[in-house]
């Protein structure tokens, strides 16, 4: 049995992962899949205080509270500045580190530095009469829809669970200056179809941190991947079990 660790992106909520859960569990492991603080549930949590520091303090908490070990710790977009931070305090707890569609960073970057487009959006929020509320995307007609659902009752279920980003988890920088987290294997899953214009991936440097091979799988389909796409993502995360 293995512990999987599922991490939702910006504006998201765990239930995101809904589908991909049950899948897992009746693979025999363990999933646990939270709610990280200000979104879905805890969304009266939100304010210009809460921020990628806030989350990582949430995924170390579940873990050392459960005391998990050899997590297979998976981030979706935001979240990979989540898991690396999360990876950085506690890489003797983590067996492998999953990039979902992800932010890939390098230590002391911020979600602007991994992704420019995203300065242009912290500059709009701070102007903003709230001065910190980034709100979700509208979304875009087909073929990219709401991060890439398109399905109508996938597209309402989706727009049931997302709130509210605050602007501060765009801003904090990542901690990854930990040498041990180096020694912990990487895998890169990238949703290649529909992808908007204007959102650029780095590409991955073909040997990982720990001196093996870049491990790089694709899917066919957009952004939110947990939703179109659940059995094949599942499938692909069983090899890490």
């Amino acid at each position: 049995m293995s512990t999987y660790l599922l991490v939702h992106g910006a504006w998201h909520s765990g239930r995101c992962w809904e589908r991909v859960v049950p899948l897992l569990t009746a693979a025999g492991h363990r999933v646990l899949a939270p709610t990280l603080t200000g979104y879905g549930d805890t969304a009266h949590l939100a304010g210009p205080e809460v921020g990628l520091d806030t989350h990582v303090d949430d995924i170390v908490g579940l873990i050392t509270e459960e005391d998990l070990t050899d997590v297979v710790l998976v981030g979706h977009s935001y979240a990979g500045l989540v898991i690396s931070s999360a990876a950085n305090r506690v890489p003797d707890r983590i067996g492998q580190l999953v990039y979902l569609d992800a932010m890939v960073p390098e230590d002391g970057e911020s979600a602007a530095d991994v992704m420019p487009a995203v300065r242009g959006l912290i500059d709009r929020v701070l102007a903003s009469e709230s001065g910190w509320r980034v709100p979700p995307p509208s979304g875009m007609p087909p073929p990219y829809g709401l991060f890439g659902v398109t399905d109508p009752a996938d597209v309402a279920w989706l727009r049931s669970m997302v709130s509210d980003q605050p602007v501060r988890c765009l801003q904090q920088p990542v901690r990854l200056d930990n040498p041990a987290v180096n020694a912990i294997p990487r895998t890169h899953i990238h949703c290649v179809a529909h992808v908007p214009e204007g959102i650029t991936r780095r590409p991955v440097p073909d040997i990982q941190p720990n001196g093996a091979p870049a491990q790089v799988w694709e899917l066919a389909t957009g952004h939110d991947c947990m939703i179109t796409l659940p059995g094949e993502l599942t499938e692909l995360l069983l090899k890490l079990g």
